[in-house]
């Protein structure tokens, strides 16, 4: 995008002489205050609105000198609350870019077959109409249509904002799942700047009037704002979430006050005596945690009697954010490390975590140092 402007008859200017070069095979989010030019920008890109200045480019080809049908079916386009056609089946819905360029209806209702599996949707939906299928799974069956002719550009306006906090987590995790399978490139509009930071490899932060404040990865974003604007926007929780970005392996987790549901007197003592912690964390025969026992108690007692564990953090794999989080939600100020299966591989306590938090901290100083001098001597 070079000088991209878009201005209405009646003066009004929603986008201001935007410049932007969008990296193939990634997320990148338009994030602002309403009324930023967002998906303005958006629909600009398949020609849904015309520029009224500059130039687009895709793979350097030029929008404006492709015929509009063809240059939108190679795109394609979620929007919030799905846009499904209500009169058809859901096979049908992803069916549609497929049959307008010509392919047999076997083929397509192959792939739509095989795009509901992607997007986690049973098959047995598939002859279903949108008003009885859940939210999430009507914007599963938008994503999955806008992907049926296998389109190099994907276009996302604010797909997930309408419906509920735990189905968008999963909804954003389907996403990020898909991408690392199919590489598209793909731009994604939201005014959530925690969903900005969660998907985008890169965030263009838009301020009112259509104009780019600052377009970098999350973390820079995150750990520089280029102005008071970008600051105000990212919020007070700026240095929270920056720690999405700090990863939970080399965390020092402590093994010694795990112990077995039923363990003995004796093995709890010496539990105990060698980690030095108040509490034990109790797991189940397959080492699955159970909850904590609380100082004087044994572990043998029945679950009712053990304080909760709250939510584990699987260990490597989830960031300090998370693991902080479990901490401080837990009623012992410890937290779970889990693996993959869900099996205890140790415990952590809040300062601990502090601890690697301020090392990452000035791990990120020292390389920021070591950047800058590169730039000098460069």
């Amino acid at each position: 995008m070079d000088s991209v402007t878009k201005r209405y008859p009646d003066g009004t200017v929603a986008v201001d002489r935007l410049s932007l070069e969008i990296p193939d095979r990634t997320i990148t989010v338009l994030v602002g205050p309403s009324g930023c030019g967002k998906t303005t920008t958006l629909r600009m890109i398949n020609r849904m609105v015309e520029p009224s200045e500059g130039t687009i480019l895709v793979d350097g080809v030029d929008v404006q000198k492709q015929p509009v049908n063809t240059l939108r079916r190679s795109m394609g386009y979620v929007i919030q609350n799905a846009g499904l056609f209500q009169h058809r089946t859901i096979a049908d819905n992803i069916a549609t870019v497929p049959r307008l360029l010509g392919w047999s209806k076997q083929k397509a209702r192959a792939r739509a077959e095989e795009l509901m599996e992607r997007v986690g949707l049973d098959s047995s939906l598939a002859k279903r109409y949108p008003y009885q299928l859940s939210g999430g799974q009507q914007q599963r069956v938008g994503v999955a249509r806008a992907l049926a002719a296998d389109p190099p550009v994907l276009l996302m306006d604010e797909p997930f904002s309408a419906v509920d906090p735990v189905v968008r987590k999963g909804l954003q995790e389907e996403l990020l799942r898909i991408q690392g399978e199919l590489g598209k490139t793909i731009i994604f509009v939201t005014h959530d700047i925690d969903e900005a930071i969660r998907l985008g490899t890169k965030v263009a932060v838009m301020r009112t009037g259509g104009r780019l404040a600052q377009f970098a990865e999350p973390a820079e974003l995150l750990s520089a704002p280029a102005d008071a604007f970008v600051e105000d926007f990212l919020g007070e929780g700026r240095g929270v979430r920056r720690l999405s970005f700090f990863p939970s392996e080399g965390l020092d987790l402590l093994t010694e006050p795990v112990v077995a549901d039923g363990a003995t007197a004796e093995q709890t003592a010496a539990a105990r005596e060698a980690s030095g912690a108040p509490y034990l964390l109790v797991t189940d025969g397959e080492g699955k945690p159970l909850g904590w026992s609380e100082p004087g108690s044994l572990p043998g007692g029945s679950p009712e009697e053990l304080l909760p564990y709250g939510r584990p953090f699987v260990a490597g794999q989830d960031s300090l954010r998370v693991a902080l989080d479990c901490a401080v939600l837990s009623p012992t100020g410890w937290a779970v490390a889990v693996d993959g299966t869900g099996r205890v591989v140790g415990v952590v306590s809040q300062e601990t975590i502090g601890e690697a938090i301020r090392g990452a901290h000035a791990a990120g100083r020292k390389a920021d140092g070591a950047g800058r001098k590169a730039d000098v001597a460069g």
